[in-house]
């Protein structure tokens, strides 16, 4: 029996991240999902949206078919 997994490139928030910190930010997920750590990476609201930032992601765990992710936001895009 396998195991679904989804290896991701960027951080899509969908505007449900919840901010822990300053710039440290928790995203839960639905599914299986693999995130490379102390790397940047690009996060966007929306996967066909502009980008809002970069971010380093700090701790990934899995529980339960879902994926929580910590992350860092090192960088804000600002439209203004």
């Amino acid at each position: 029996m396998g195991m679904p997994l989804e290896l991701n490139t960027m951080i899509v928030t969908k505007g449900r991240e919840e901010r822990l910190e300053e710039n440290l930010f928790r995203l839960q997920k639905d599914g299986y999902r693999l995130y490379p750590i102390d790397i940047p990476l690009e996060v966007k609201k929306m996967i066909e949206g502009e980008s809002s930032g970069t971010a380093i992601i700090k701790k990934l765990e899995w529980s339960g078919t879902k994926t929580v992710i910590i992350y860092q936001l090192l960088s804000l895009n600002s439209t203004n």
